[in-house]
């Protein structure tokens, strides 16, 4: 709509000024010059058509990917905080945080008891491995959560219903599936529900099937894992007494910030962390995550978009070669002009509108093709799109200025030609 209004206003605007003004005749034979030329002519906008065709669908790529990207950050949660052990140095040597045993218990009481800009934490162990039922298994990863998990992820259940506290308490034998595991063990559905698979050599009834999220941004299959409360896991499974992860949610993401820096005192305290001692966990946010993932695809929008528009470069050094070619070609014609009044001027200004007519009418081309092929892009290859508004104002600017740029010297050359000169060229 946007694009629609701006042609309007410009072909008004080009219209009036073709009819009422000095300039307007000369608009008018730049015109009349172009059409009597039109093979030439769209061969010079030819290279400003792919240019600017292939800078709006570079610029749309990247654009749509950088929004798809937020949209499947967004679904897992913005306030997400995780809280992770810290890497830490024993004998010189830095230890790997997975290995490291400084989240315990104590550390997610205090948290859910102390934390005001929190709203849900979720104690975290992890495992992976064969699940089993009857002659079907698949590799899958199991998560050991609290309750809370369920709405810090934003995981809905499609069948059944979730663990209950009391089963926390219990470490009972008890599970939530994902959509990826059920179809493994499950290809002839059927009740889910109620069913008892193995993980590794345990045992499991499943309590309920969870709605499907498909893969994320990274290319994770987000349906290929079960879930159990942590202490079944930890006790049960793993035989340990400290979490791999602290999950937490802020009130609002505007609230991450403050939450994060509560959760650090809280944890320095419960781990009676000197002032001048290094934390031995680390804290992320998924709006820290968001914001790396927008600048990178950011940064690789750029260098599309940089190697894209390289293309109008050549395009405009192809514009000046044609306007060249012209001058010499109607050299006779600028003599003849001249002789009866017109000044170096009026010869400048009119090699310079054509210039910028051919570029500007390859701009529109090239924003016209450069829709169609994000179209294209969008049904056959399923590719996520978005043309920014300012991406359309811009490519009319960059082509105005090729335009002047790359008219220039043929228009200077044809205002300093010898009217005399001119006449007599053969």
């Amino acid at each position: 709509m946007i694009f629609l209004i701006i042609t309007i206003i410009i072909a008004v605007a080009l219209y009036i000024v073709a009819r009422t003004t000095l300039l307007g005749m000369t608009f008018r034979v730049a015109v009349k010059a172009i059409a009597n030329n039109k093979g030439r002519s769209f061969l010079s906008m030819l290279g400003i058509i792919i240019g600017v065709a292939a800078v709006i669908v570079m610029m749309a790529i990247g654009q749509g990917s950088k929004e798809s990207v937020r949209q499947n950050i967004s679904q897992m949660g913005t306030n997400i905080i995780m809280v992770r052990p810290g890497a830490d140095m024993r004998g010189g040597v830095r230890q790997d945080p997975s290995s490291m045993q400084t989240l315990k218990m104590e550390d997610y009481e205090a948290i859910r008891d102390q934390a005001s800009y929190i709203m849900y934490t979720s104690p975290e162990v992890s495992s992976s491995g064969q699940v089993i039922y009857g002659a079907n298994n698949t590799n899958t990863s199991v998560y050991g959560e609290s309750l809370e998990y369920m709405d810090i992820k934003q995981w809905t259940i499609e069948e059944g219903t979730c663990f209950t506290e009391q089963d926390v308490q219990s470490a009972a034998k008890v599970c939530l599936i994902g959509q990826t595991v059920a179809k493994e063990l499950f290809p002839d559905g059927g009740e889910i529900v109620g069913k008892t698979i193995r993980f590794k050599s345990m045992p499991v009834r499943i309590v309920g099937v969870l709605k499907s999220k498909g893969y994320n941004s990274f290319g994770m299959d987000q349906d290929n894992l079960l879930i159990m409360p942590y202490t079944t896991v930890m006790k049960r499974l793993l035989a340990q007494t400290y979490f791999s992860s602290i999950n937490c949610s802020a009130l609002t993401e505007e609230m991450t910030d403050q939450a994060i820096d509560e959760l650090t005192t809280i944890l320095r305290n419960n781990h009676k962390l000197k002032a001048d001692a290094d934390d031995d966990f680390t804290i992320h946010s998924q709006a820290e995550m968001m914001e790396t993932m927008s600048s990178t695809m950011d940064s690789i929008t750029l260098i599309l978009v940089v190697a894209a528009a390289f293309s109008l470069l050549v395009a405009g050094i192809g514009i000046m070669n044609i306007m060249l070619v012209s001058v010499t070609e109607r050299t006779k014609e600028i003599g003849l002009r001249m002789s009866v009044g017109a000044r170096g001027l009026d010869i400048s200004i009119q090699f310079l509108i054509e210039s910028i007519l051919i570029s500007v009418t390859g701009g529109v081309l090239g924003i016209l093709v450069g829709f169609g092929l994000c179209q294209i892009a969008t049904s056959l290859f399923a590719l996520p799109t978005s043309i920014p508004g300012w991406s359309i104002i811009l490519s009319f600017a960059v082509c105005t200025l090729i335009g002047v740029l790359f008219g220039y010297i043929p228009a200077k050359k044809a205002a300093n030609l010898d009217p005399i000169e001119a006449i007599r060229y053969e």
